[in-house]
Protein backbone atom coordinates (compact mmCIF):
# COMPACT_ATOMS: atom_id res chain seq x y z
CA UNK A 1 0.00 0.00 0.00
CA UNK A 2 1.44 3.57 -1.15
CA UNK A 3 0.88 6.73 0.91
CA UNK A 4 -0.50 9.36 -0.65
CA UNK A 5 -0.24 12.98 0.47
CA UNK A 6 -1.60 15.50 -1.69
CA UNK A 7 -0.44 19.42 -2.24
CA UNK A 8 -2.82 21.41 -3.07
CA UNK A 9 -6.57 21.71 -1.43
CA UNK A 10 -8.42 23.73 -4.45
CA UNK A 11 -11.05 22.54 -7.03
CA UNK A 12 -9.34 19.85 -8.31
CA UNK A 13 -8.09 18.10 -4.86
CA UNK A 14 -11.91 16.90 -4.50
CA UNK A 15 -11.48 14.66 -7.38
CA UNK A 16 -8.46 12.87 -6.76
CA UNK A 17 -10.28 12.84 -2.71
CA UNK A 18 -12.91 10.97 -4.27
CA UNK A 19 -11.62 8.68 -6.53
CA UNK A 20 -8.67 7.31 -5.12
CA UNK A 21 -10.52 5.07 -2.80
CA UNK A 22 -11.45 3.14 -6.06
CA UNK A 23 -8.00 1.78 -6.50
CA UNK A 24 -5.83 -0.74 -5.12
CA UNK A 25 -2.24 0.33 -3.16
CA UNK A 26 -3.57 4.15 -2.37
CA UNK A 27 -4.39 5.72 0.60
CA UNK A 28 -4.45 9.15 0.95
CA UNK A 29 -3.52 9.88 4.41
CA UNK A 30 -2.80 13.68 4.31
CA UNK A 31 -3.44 17.07 2.72
CA UNK A 32 -1.34 20.28 2.56
CA UNK A 33 -2.06 23.79 1.06
CA UNK A 34 -0.34 26.87 1.67
CA UNK A 35 -3.62 28.04 2.83
CA UNK A 36 -4.42 26.05 6.18
CA UNK A 37 -7.66 26.31 6.18
CA UNK A 38 -8.15 25.24 3.01
CA UNK A 39 -6.52 22.00 4.14
CA UNK A 40 -7.83 21.70 7.46
CA UNK A 41 -11.62 21.78 5.30
CA UNK A 42 -10.30 19.19 2.72
CA UNK A 43 -9.17 16.98 5.94
CA UNK A 44 -12.22 17.10 7.47
CA UNK A 45 -14.14 16.61 4.68
CA UNK A 46 -12.73 13.34 3.48
CA UNK A 47 -11.10 11.89 6.82
CA UNK A 48 -7.36 12.83 6.41
CA UNK A 49 -5.20 14.37 8.30
CA UNK A 50 -4.01 18.13 7.43
CA UNK A 51 -0.45 19.09 6.90
CA UNK A 52 1.76 21.58 6.39
CA UNK A 53 3.94 21.26 3.12
CA UNK A 54 6.91 20.78 5.06
CA UNK A 55 5.20 18.36 7.55
CA UNK A 56 3.85 16.39 5.00
CA UNK A 57 6.82 16.67 2.90
CA UNK A 58 8.68 15.37 5.93
CA UNK A 59 6.44 12.88 7.04
CA UNK A 60 7.09 8.60 7.18
CA UNK A 61 3.95 7.47 6.22
CA UNK A 62 3.73 9.17 2.43
CA UNK A 63 5.82 7.62 0.15
CA UNK A 64 3.92 9.51 -3.24
CA UNK A 65 2.99 13.35 -3.28
CA UNK A 66 0.59 14.75 -5.42
CA UNK A 67 1.41 17.87 -6.67
CA UNK A 68 -2.03 19.99 -7.79
CA UNK A 69 -0.86 23.30 -7.10
CA UNK A 70 -1.23 26.03 -9.80
CA UNK A 71 1.05 25.58 -12.94
CA UNK A 72 3.24 27.85 -12.17
CA UNK A 73 4.26 26.43 -9.16
CA UNK A 74 4.41 23.02 -10.46
CA UNK A 75 8.23 22.86 -11.13
CA UNK A 76 8.92 24.03 -7.19
CA UNK A 77 6.93 21.68 -5.50
CA UNK A 78 7.20 18.72 -7.53
CA UNK A 79 11.64 19.55 -7.10
CA UNK A 80 10.93 19.33 -3.96
CA UNK A 81 9.03 16.82 -3.30
CA UNK A 82 11.81 14.94 -4.96
CA UNK A 83 14.28 16.41 -2.38
CA UNK A 84 12.26 14.79 -0.09
CA UNK A 85 13.06 11.62 -0.99
CA UNK A 86 9.37 11.09 -2.43
CA UNK A 87 7.85 9.88 -5.58
CA UNK A 88 6.01 12.44 -7.13
CA UNK A 89 2.52 13.07 -9.27
CA UNK A 90 1.71 16.00 -10.57
CA UNK A 91 -1.22 17.68 -12.56
CA UNK A 92 -1.09 19.16 -15.96
CA UNK A 93 1.16 20.60 -17.52
CA UNK A 94 4.10 19.16 -15.13
CA UNK A 95 6.64 22.10 -15.81
CA UNK A 96 6.26 25.11 -17.68
CA UNK A 97 9.70 24.53 -19.70
CA UNK A 98 11.99 21.66 -21.09
CA UNK A 99 14.65 22.95 -18.67
CA UNK A 100 12.95 22.49 -15.58
CA UNK A 101 11.50 19.50 -17.06
CA UNK A 102 15.17 17.94 -17.42
CA UNK A 103 16.28 19.38 -13.94
CA UNK A 104 13.13 16.69 -12.69
CA UNK A 105 14.29 14.00 -14.65
CA UNK A 106 18.13 14.39 -13.19
CA UNK A 107 16.84 14.41 -9.59
CA UNK A 108 14.62 11.18 -10.32
CA UNK A 109 17.41 9.56 -11.85
CA UNK A 110 20.10 10.63 -9.01
CA UNK A 111 17.37 9.51 -6.84
CA UNK A 112 15.92 6.36 -8.10
CA UNK A 113 12.20 7.78 -7.76
CA UNK A 114 9.51 8.12 -10.21
CA UNK A 115 7.65 10.88 -12.09
CA UNK A 116 4.14 10.52 -13.34
CA UNK A 117 2.22 13.28 -14.35
CA UNK A 118 -1.85 13.97 -15.46
CA UNK A 119 -3.87 13.44 -17.57
CA UNK A 120 -4.76 10.04 -17.54
CA UNK A 121 -7.94 10.29 -19.59
CA UNK A 122 -6.44 8.61 -22.26
CA UNK A 123 -6.28 5.11 -20.23
CA UNK A 124 -10.15 5.97 -20.35
CA UNK A 125 -12.56 3.38 -22.11
CA UNK A 126 -13.30 5.09 -25.14
CA UNK A 127 -9.71 5.64 -26.21
CA UNK A 128 -8.28 2.62 -24.84
CA UNK A 129 -10.74 1.11 -27.41
CA UNK A 130 -9.51 3.76 -30.09
CA UNK A 131 -6.01 3.05 -29.51
CA UNK A 132 -6.97 -0.71 -30.04
CA UNK A 133 -8.67 -0.36 -33.24
CA UNK A 134 -5.78 1.88 -34.86
CA UNK A 135 -3.37 -0.94 -33.68
CA UNK A 136 -5.38 -3.56 -35.36
CA UNK A 137 -5.07 -1.16 -38.30
CA UNK A 138 -9.17 -0.88 -38.30
CA UNK A 139 -8.77 2.64 -40.34
CA UNK A 140 -5.99 1.98 -42.09
CA UNK A 141 -2.84 4.44 -41.81
CA UNK A 142 -4.08 8.04 -40.06
CA UNK A 143 -3.43 10.44 -42.74
CA UNK A 144 -4.60 13.48 -40.98
CA UNK A 145 -6.88 14.74 -38.34
CA UNK A 146 -8.74 17.73 -36.46
CA UNK A 147 -9.27 18.67 -32.29
CA UNK A 148 -10.88 20.94 -31.34
CA UNK A 149 -11.68 22.10 -27.64
CA UNK A 150 -13.52 25.58 -27.54
CA UNK A 151 -15.83 27.63 -25.30
CA UNK A 152 -15.70 31.14 -23.82
CA UNK A 153 -13.05 30.41 -21.05
CA UNK A 154 -13.32 29.62 -17.13
CA UNK A 155 -14.33 33.29 -15.78
CA UNK A 156 -18.38 32.42 -15.86
CA UNK A 157 -18.03 29.41 -13.49
CA UNK A 158 -14.66 29.73 -11.80
CA UNK A 159 -14.49 31.31 -8.25
CA UNK A 160 -10.49 31.87 -8.72
CA UNK A 161 -10.08 31.60 -12.79
CA UNK A 162 -7.02 33.98 -12.46
CA UNK A 163 -4.15 31.75 -13.42
CA UNK A 164 -6.11 30.62 -16.19
CA UNK A 165 -4.99 33.45 -17.93
CA UNK A 166 -1.38 34.03 -16.99
CA UNK A 167 1.63 32.73 -18.45
CA UNK A 168 1.51 28.63 -17.82
CA UNK A 169 -2.02 28.22 -18.72
CA UNK A 170 -4.74 29.36 -21.35
CA UNK A 171 -6.41 26.65 -23.19
CA UNK A 172 -3.48 25.60 -24.82
CA UNK A 173 -1.55 24.69 -21.32
CA UNK A 174 -4.25 23.85 -19.31
CA UNK A 175 -6.87 22.08 -21.59
CA UNK A 176 -4.19 20.92 -24.50
CA UNK A 177 -2.76 17.95 -22.64
CA UNK A 178 -6.00 16.19 -22.92
CA UNK A 179 -5.98 16.38 -26.60
CA UNK A 180 -1.78 16.53 -27.11
CA UNK A 181 -1.56 13.45 -24.86
CA UNK A 182 -4.17 11.57 -26.15
CA UNK A 183 -2.88 11.98 -29.92
CA UNK A 184 0.10 11.08 -28.44
CA UNK A 185 -1.00 7.68 -27.80
CA UNK A 186 -2.39 6.76 -30.51
CA UNK A 187 -0.34 7.93 -33.04
CA UNK A 188 3.01 8.50 -31.81
CA UNK A 189 5.25 11.69 -30.73
CA UNK A 190 5.37 15.41 -32.70
CA UNK A 191 8.18 15.97 -35.06
CA UNK A 192 7.29 19.79 -36.02
CA UNK A 193 4.31 22.28 -35.31
CA UNK A 194 3.39 25.34 -36.45
CA UNK A 195 0.66 28.34 -35.13
CA UNK A 196 -1.16 30.69 -35.26
CA UNK A 197 -2.25 32.95 -32.06
CA UNK A 198 -3.86 35.80 -30.74
CA UNK A 199 -5.59 37.86 -27.60
CA UNK A 200 -8.69 39.29 -28.46
CA UNK A 201 -9.54 40.90 -24.95
CA UNK A 202 -6.83 41.57 -22.37
CA UNK A 203 -8.88 41.33 -19.09
CA UNK A 204 -12.02 39.29 -18.08
CA UNK A 205 -14.71 39.78 -15.74
CA UNK A 206 -15.11 37.07 -13.17
CA UNK A 207 -19.11 36.21 -13.09
CA UNK A 208 -19.00 33.92 -10.39
CA UNK A 209 -19.30 33.97 -6.50
CA UNK A 210 -17.96 35.10 -4.53
CA UNK A 211 -15.86 37.51 -6.95
CA UNK A 212 -18.58 38.74 -9.49
CA UNK A 213 -17.38 41.91 -11.43
CA UNK A 214 -13.81 41.45 -10.37
CA UNK A 215 -11.59 42.16 -13.52
CA UNK A 216 -8.58 40.16 -13.76
CA UNK A 217 -5.91 40.88 -16.44
CA UNK A 218 -5.12 37.94 -19.59
CA UNK A 219 -1.45 37.51 -20.74
CA UNK A 220 -1.55 34.93 -22.43
CA UNK A 221 -2.97 33.61 -25.84
CA UNK A 222 -7.06 32.76 -25.42
CA UNK A 223 -7.28 31.52 -29.12
CA UNK A 224 -4.87 29.06 -31.06
CA UNK A 225 -4.73 27.59 -34.17
CA UNK A 226 -2.36 24.52 -34.37
CA UNK A 227 -0.94 22.44 -37.52
CA UNK A 228 1.06 19.20 -35.98
CA UNK A 229 3.46 16.67 -38.05
CA UNK A 230 3.67 13.64 -36.33
CA UNK A 231 7.10 11.43 -36.88
CA UNK A 232 4.26 9.09 -38.60
CA UNK A 233 4.21 11.52 -41.25
CA UNK A 234 0.64 12.15 -39.97
CA UNK A 235 -0.62 16.11 -39.87
CA UNK A 236 -3.43 17.42 -37.16
CA UNK A 237 -5.49 20.21 -36.73
CA UNK A 238 -5.53 21.30 -33.21
CA UNK A 239 -7.22 24.31 -32.01
CA UNK A 240 -7.80 25.52 -28.98
CA UNK A 241 -9.78 28.67 -27.85
CA UNK A 242 -11.43 30.53 -25.01
CA UNK A 243 -13.32 33.29 -27.22
CA UNK A 244 -15.65 31.05 -28.96
CA UNK A 245 -19.55 31.28 -27.80
CA UNK A 246 -20.55 28.36 -29.76
CA UNK A 247 -19.09 25.78 -32.46
CA UNK A 248 -20.41 22.86 -34.62
CA UNK A 249 -16.57 20.78 -34.36
CA UNK A 250 -15.77 17.25 -32.89
CA UNK A 251 -13.38 16.87 -30.13
CA UNK A 252 -11.39 14.75 -32.16
CA UNK A 253 -11.10 13.07 -35.80
CA UNK A 254 -8.61 10.74 -37.49
CA UNK A 255 -8.95 10.36 -41.34
CA UNK A 256 -7.41 7.07 -41.84
CA UNK A 257 -6.53 5.60 -45.61
CA UNK A 258 -9.49 3.13 -45.01
CA UNK A 259 -12.26 4.85 -42.55
CA UNK A 260 -12.75 7.71 -40.27
CA UNK A 261 -12.86 7.49 -36.39
CA UNK A 262 -14.87 9.84 -34.95
CA UNK A 263 -13.84 10.12 -30.96
CA UNK A 264 -15.22 11.67 -27.65
CA UNK A 265 -13.48 14.40 -25.69
CA UNK A 266 -10.76 13.05 -24.15
CA UNK A 267 -11.38 14.95 -21.07
CA UNK A 268 -13.47 12.30 -19.76
CA UNK A 269 -12.56 8.30 -20.17
CA UNK A 270 -15.91 7.52 -21.87
CA UNK A 271 -18.21 8.80 -24.74
CA UNK A 272 -19.06 7.44 -28.10
CA UNK A 273 -16.65 6.19 -30.34
CA UNK A 274 -17.70 6.14 -34.00
CA UNK A 275 -16.20 4.52 -37.29
CA UNK A 276 -17.10 4.98 -40.67
CA UNK A 277 -15.70 2.95 -43.90
CA UNK A 278 -15.26 3.40 -47.13
CA UNK A 279 -19.09 2.20 -47.58
CA UNK A 280 -19.84 5.55 -45.48
CA UNK A 281 -21.57 2.74 -42.97
CA UNK A 282 -21.17 3.85 -39.68
CA UNK A 283 -20.19 1.50 -36.79
CA UNK A 284 -19.82 2.17 -32.94
CA UNK A 285 -16.90 0.61 -31.20
CA UNK A 286 -18.17 -0.40 -28.01
CA UNK A 287 -14.96 -0.53 -25.11
CA UNK A 288 -16.03 -4.51 -24.40
CA UNK A 289 -16.23 -4.42 -20.81
CA UNK A 290 -13.10 -1.70 -19.84
CA UNK A 291 -14.55 -0.67 -16.53
CA UNK A 292 -13.13 2.96 -17.07
CA UNK A 293 -16.13 3.50 -19.02
CA UNK A 294 -18.75 2.81 -16.71
CA UNK A 295 -20.68 6.16 -15.63
CA UNK A 296 -19.90 7.28 -11.86
CA UNK A 297 -21.50 10.64 -12.06
CA UNK A 298 -23.28 12.96 -14.11
CA UNK A 299 -21.92 16.35 -16.53
CA UNK A 300 -24.27 19.21 -17.50
CA UNK A 301 -27.45 16.37 -16.63
CA UNK A 302 -25.06 13.98 -18.84
CA UNK A 303 -23.72 10.40 -17.14
CA UNK A 304 -19.81 10.28 -17.36
CA UNK A 305 -17.04 8.35 -16.69
CA UNK A 306 -14.69 9.88 -14.11
CA UNK A 307 -11.67 7.72 -13.16
CA UNK A 308 -8.99 10.34 -12.32
CA UNK A 309 -5.94 8.79 -10.09
CA UNK A 310 -6.06 5.89 -12.51
CA UNK A 311 -2.41 7.10 -13.35
CA UNK A 312 -1.84 7.13 -10.56
CA UNK A 313 -2.89 3.82 -9.18
CA UNK A 314 -0.94 2.65 -12.19
CA UNK A 315 2.49 4.22 -11.13
CA UNK A 316 1.72 2.94 -7.65
CA UNK A 317 1.07 -0.85 -9.04
CA UNK A 318 4.47 0.18 -11.86
CA UNK A 319 6.46 0.38 -8.72
CA UNK A 320 5.38 -2.85 -7.08
CA UNK A 321 6.12 -4.27 -9.89
CA UNK A 322 9.23 -2.59 -11.30
CA UNK A 323 7.58 -1.65 -14.60
CA UNK A 324 7.32 1.59 -16.40
CA UNK A 325 4.07 3.65 -15.27
CA UNK A 326 1.80 4.99 -18.45
CA UNK A 327 1.87 8.44 -17.34
CA UNK A 328 5.20 8.96 -17.46
CA UNK A 329 7.78 12.05 -17.48
CA UNK A 330 8.75 11.44 -21.22
CA UNK A 331 5.21 11.37 -22.14
CA UNK A 332 4.59 14.79 -20.35
CA UNK A 333 7.57 16.37 -21.47
CA UNK A 334 7.10 15.45 -24.94
CA UNK A 335 3.31 16.99 -24.39
CA UNK A 336 4.96 20.17 -22.97
CA UNK A 337 7.39 20.30 -25.70
CA UNK A 338 4.54 20.36 -28.09
CA UNK A 339 2.45 22.58 -26.57
CA UNK A 340 5.02 25.78 -25.13
CA UNK A 341 6.50 24.48 -29.08
CA UNK A 342 3.65 26.18 -30.54
CA UNK A 343 3.06 29.15 -28.51
CA UNK A 344 6.20 30.08 -29.90
CA UNK A 345 5.48 29.54 -33.58
CA UNK A 346 2.61 31.49 -32.29
CA UNK A 347 4.99 34.17 -31.25
CA UNK A 348 7.74 33.92 -33.88
CA UNK A 349 5.28 33.10 -37.12
CA UNK A 350 8.08 30.16 -37.47
CA UNK A 351 7.56 26.42 -37.28
CA UNK A 352 9.43 24.99 -34.60
CA UNK A 353 10.94 21.34 -34.71
CA UNK A 354 10.84 19.49 -31.68
CA UNK A 355 13.62 18.78 -29.59
CA UNK A 356 12.25 15.51 -27.27
CA UNK A 357 10.29 12.87 -28.63
CA UNK A 358 8.83 9.59 -26.63
CA UNK A 359 7.24 6.33 -26.78
CA UNK A 360 3.85 5.49 -26.34
CA UNK A 361 2.49 3.96 -22.99
CA UNK A 362 1.42 0.66 -23.04
CA UNK A 363 -2.02 0.18 -23.72
CA UNK A 364 -4.48 -0.14 -20.84
CA UNK A 365 -6.56 -3.37 -21.78
CA UNK A 366 -9.98 -4.14 -19.75
CA UNK A 367 -8.21 -6.56 -17.92
CA UNK A 368 -5.27 -4.44 -17.08
CA UNK A 369 -7.80 -1.56 -15.82
CA UNK A 370 -9.84 -4.09 -13.64
CA UNK A 371 -6.58 -5.09 -11.66
CA UNK A 372 -6.24 -1.41 -10.81
CA UNK A 373 -9.49 -1.27 -9.30
CA UNK A 374 -10.68 -3.08 -5.68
Amino acid sequence: MQGIGIIGCGNISSAYLRLAPLFKGLEVRAVADINADAARARASEFNVRAETVEGLLRAADIDIVVNLTIPDAHFTITRDILRADKHAYCEKPIVLSLAEGEELRAIAAEKNLRIGSAPDTFLGAAHQAARAAIDEGAIGNVISGTAHVMSHGLEHWHPNPDFFFLPGAGPMLDIGPYYVTNLIQLIGPVKKVAALTSTPHTTRTILSEPRRGEVIPVKTPTTIHALLEFHSGATITLSTSWDVWAHRHGNMELYGTEATMFLPDPNWFSGTLEVVGKDGQSYVLEPEGHPFGIPNQHDQDEPKANYRTAGLADMAAALNEGRAHRCSLDLAIHAVDVMTSVLKSGETGEMVTLSTTCTRPDPLPAEAARALLK
